[in-house]
C-alpha cells in the first residue's frame, strides 16, 4: 500500500486503514493490508525488544547543563543555519517544526509552528527527551537512525497508540569523514498536516547539510596542509600529516594514501598502524605527524579478528596480534562486506560479494570499489582472488543477542538470508 499517495488523496481513510492494520497485527490477526516493510521490519523488533505499545514511556530529560553540552560537542551546530534555511520557513506554514536529535536520539533543537511545538510536548517530544526507537517506539527520529536511511511514519505507523495522531519523516546526517551516524532531522506535525513529498524535502535538505560538513573538512585539511609542507620538507623517510580522523594531509617518501586507519585513543609515541607498520606518532596541529618505520609492515603471527556487529550503529572491527591492538569503527557497507567474508572463509569473488551484497552479481566494479576503501585499514589482514581474510588470522563475529537485529538497516541478501534463518517457525 502507498501510504503517501493515499493520504495525499484521503487523509482521514489513510488513517483509518493504518489503524486497522496496526490492531490486526498487533492482536496476531491477518491485516487488510500489510505494512510497508520499513515499519513492519520495525514494529517486529519492538515487539522483540518488548516495547508497550498501549502506553508511552519517557525517559528523563536532559538537564540544560547537558543539553548545552551536547549542542557544544555536536557536529550538527555547524550545519545548523542549512537545516534551518531549507526546512524552518516552509514547516512553520505548513504547521510542522523541525527536530534536530544525536546520534543517541536526544532531542537537541526543536523549532517552528508554535502551536505545534505545543502539541509536541504533550507527546514528550521535548527538548532533551530521548526519542530513540527502543524507548518510544516507531517514530521519524528513532527508525531512520536504525535503518540509516530517510523514513516517513504516519499515523497508525507508529508503534505506540498515543504517537498515531501524529505524522514526521526523518532523514539520518552522517559523517562525511568515517560513516558515522551523528545525527536526525525530523519534521514533524499533526496528521492532516501530512503531504507526500515531505520525506523527499527532508531528505534533500539532510543531503545538503551532510555536503556542507564535507566543504568544512575540506578546508580544515588545506589549513593542516600549510602546516604540514614545511615539517615534511625537513623529514627523511616516509612520513605523513593525517587529521584526528586519520585523513591525509600531505605525504613524503611514500604513496598517497586517502585516509589511515588510528586507533580510538591515539597517543603521542612509538606505535603501530595499520598500512604502515611500526611508526612514531606525535601531535602536530589539529593532527598528527606519523613517521613510518623503515620496510613493509609484516601482520604477526596469531592474529585475532573480531568483528563486532551486536549494537546498532556502533560497528566495529578489531585486530589483536603482536604488533599491538587496534580498533576501528565500519560504515553500514563495511560491516556487511566483512560480515560476507567472515561466514565465508574460503573466500568470495568479486561476482559472489555483488550478489551478496546487492542480488546482482554484476555490480563488481562497486565491490571492488569498497574492497580497496576496506585494504586501507585492513589489507594486511586480507587476500583477494578470491576475496578472504587471512588463513591464519583467528576470526570471530560478535552478533546482537536476537540474530534478526543484525544490521537492521540492510538489505543486502546474505544478512537477510541471516535474520531469516533466526526468525521463529
Amino acid at each position: 500500500m502507498d501510504v503517501t499517495q493515499l493520504a495525499a488523496v484521503d487523509t482521514a481513510r489513510a488513517a483509518r486503514v493504518l489503524s486497522e492494520v496496526r490492531s490486526a497485527r498487533l492482536s496476531g490477526r491477518r491485516a487488510p493490508v500489510r505494512p510497508r516493510p520499513v515499519i513492519e521490519q520495525s514494529w517486529q523488533r519492538m515487539l522483540r525488544s518488548g516495547v508497550d505499545p498501549d502506553h508511552d514511556f519517557r525517559s528523563g530529560l536532559l538537564s540544560r547543563e547537558e543539553l548545552e553540552r551536547r549542542r557544544a560537542h555536536s557536529p550538527l551546530r555547524t550545519v545548523l543555519p542549512v537545516l534551518r534555511q531549507g526546512l524552518l520557513s516552509a514547516a512553520d506554514v505548513a504547521h510542522h517544526i523541525m527536530v534536530v536529535a544525536d546520534a543517541e536520539g536526544r532531542v537537541l533543537w526543536r523549532e517552528g509552528s508554535v502551536p505545534v511545538l505545543r502539541k509536541a510536548d504533550g507527546l514528550g517530544f521535548e527538548l532533551g527527551a530521548d526519542w530513540r526507537e527502543d524507548v518510544v517506539g516507531t517514530n521519524g527520529v528513532g527508525t531512520p537512525a536504525v535503518t540509516r536511511r530517510p523514513v516517513q511514519v504516519f499515523a497508525s505507523e507508529h508503534f505506540v497508540r498515543s504517537h498515531t495522531t501524529w505524522t514526521c519523516a526523518g532523514a539520518p546526517i552522517t559523517d562525511p569523514r568515517d560513516g558515522r551516524l551523528i545525527g536526525v532531522v525530523d519534521v514533524s506535525g499533526p496528521l492532516e498536516t501530512m503531504h507526500p513529498a515531505t520525506l523527499a524535502w527532508v531528505e534533500s535538505v539532510a543531503g545538503l547539510a551532510e555536503a556542507r560538513l564535507r566543504e568544512l573538512h575540506t578546508r580544515s585539511l588545506e589549513r593542516l596542509r600549510a602546516v604540514a609542507a614545511p615539517v615534511l620538507a625537513r623529514i627523511g623517510g616516509r612520513a605523513a600529516v593525517v587529521d584526528r580522523d586519520g585523513w591525509t594531509a600531505a605525504v613524503t617518501g611514500m604513496p598517497y594514501t586517502r585516509r589511515i586507519a588510528l586507533p580510538k585513543s591515539l597517543t603521542a609515541g612509538p606505535g603501530w598502524l595499520p598500512v604502515l607498520g611500526p611508526c612514531t606518532v606525535e601531535p602536530l596541529a589539529e593532527g598528527w605527524l606519523v613517521r613510518a618505520a623503515a620496510g613493509d609492515p609484516v601482520p604477526e603471527d596469531g592474529t585475532r579478528i573480531v568483528l563486532d556487529l551486536r549494537q546498532p550503529r556502533h560497528w566495529s572491527v578489531e585486530v589483536t596480534g603482536g604488533a599491538g591492538s587496534w580498533t576501528y569503527g565500519l560504515s553500514p557497507r563495511h560491516a556487511e562486506l566483512l560480515y560476507v567474508l567472515a561466514v565465508h572463509r574460503t573466500g568470495r569473488s568479486a561476482a559472489a560479494l555483488a550478489a551478496d551484497l546487492f542480488g546482482d552479481p554484476a555490480r563488481t566494479v562497486t565491490v571492488r570499489a569498497e574492497m580497496s576503501r576496506v585494504r586501507r585499514y585492513l589489507g594486511a589482514h586480507l587476500h583477494h582472488r578470491p576475496y578472504r581474510f587471512r588463513e591464519d588470522a583467528e576470526v570471530q563475529v560478535l552478533l546482537p543477542d536476537d540474530p534478526r537485529d543484525l544490521l537492521p538497516h540492510s538489505t543486502a541478501p546474505a544478512v537477510a538470508r541471516r535474520r531469516a534463518s533466526a526468525a521463529p517457525d
